[in-house]
């Protein structure tokens, strides 16, 4: 199967248009501010979902690969992306899943048991050794013949699949910005833009100075570090991983009622308002120009709206 029939067949749109956007900020007339809008590349596998497991499932296919299996919590993204290919695709999937939902599974569980994955809940403490060799061994014991992804596709054959933003703008920019948290949408972009004067900045999605940059500096090939080319931003994570206030739900709704693009609250909106914080704050230069890549991901905003009111804090308006 080559690049093109899989694409074909899975439903996928690139390259993802590009949005400029004005939103109400003060001082916006003194960037190009566009959005890469990866989020409609596809109604399921999404933004970057769709990047860092496009040539793993295209080596799968082409070496007869039958079973998948992969991490995420309850309402991973990852999870409901390769789901919905595997299902597709005729592979068998495997869902390691961080929690017991059994009793009350979210909606992306509701549909990954729609598309007959096998789910196996474990506890945290299992679930933290998802990276430790040994575990790792285990599960391949128990599964011979399944190719294990990495918790939010995040490896290797990521990098090459995010590569290909950069290869579908038209010109060179000054800043490229990207939500952070398994780091290899920003290892990928930082790759890839190796021999470009662009500078890459990543929002952090979650607590986790260092840990982070780690993960991102593993991914790169051959562990380059490209000093002073990238960075990641730990100042926007309000809180921590799918950690809400109402100030970030109020910017996601007055950011769409603006531009009309819809934000989920644990990445993209974060990001967004990373930058509109980072601009008011005189942090890039007057007259540069700002891409965010928007990675999709708005399948869970309505799983979140459930949880936002019951702790009776405003809804995301989808």
């Amino acid at each position: 199967m080559t690049e093109h029939q899989l694409a074909e067949r899975l439903g996928i749109k690139t390259p993802s248009p590009l949005q400029v956007i004005t939103p109400n900020w003060q001082g916006i007339e003194n960037y190009q501010i566009t959005v890469k809008r990866d989020d409609l590349i596809h109604p399921i596998i999404s933004g970057n979902k769709w990047r860092k497991l496009k040539y793993a499932l295209l080596e799968s296919l082409n070496s007869g690969v039958q079973h998948i299996l992969s991490f995420g919590g309850g309402y991973s993204n990852h999870l409901h992306a390769l789901g919905y290919c595997c299902h597709d695709l005729n592979i068998e999937f495997t869902a390691i899943v961080r929690g017991d939902y059994s009793q009350n599974p979210s909606p992306m569980l509701r549909d990954l048991a729609k598309w007959q994955t096998k789910i196996s809940y474990v506890d945290r403490k299992t679930y933290q050794q998802r990276t430790n060799v040994d575990y790792l061994h285990g599960l391949q014991q128990r599964y011979p013949n399944a190719v294990l992804i990495p918790e939010g596709g995040s490896w290797l054959h990521a990098i090459k699949g995010v590569a290909e933003i950069i290869n579908e703008l038209p010109e060179q920019l000054d800043h490229i910005i990207a939500p952070v948290a398994s780091g290899g949408t920003l290892a990928g972009l930082i790759s890839a833009s190796e021999h470009y004067n662009t500078h890459i900045t990543g929002i952090a999605a979650l607590k986790g100075k260092d840990y982070l940059e780690q993960l991102v500096s593993d991914l790169l090939p051959h562990k380059r570090n490209i000093s002073g080319k990238w960075q990641i931003n730990h100042q926007h994570h309000f809180g921590g991983y799918a950690k809400v206030t109402k100030e970030l739900i109020g910017f996601i709704n007055t950011f769409k009622a603006e531009t009309g693009i819809l934000l989920d609250p644990i990445y993209n909106g974060k990001m967004l308002f990373g930058i509109y914080d980072l601009m008011k704050k005189g942090y890039f230069k007057k007259n540069t120009s700002i891409l965010a890549i928007h990675t999709g991901g708005l399948q869970a905003t309505s799983g979140m709206n459930q949880f936002l009111k019951k702790k009776g804090l405003p809804l995301i308006n989808i």
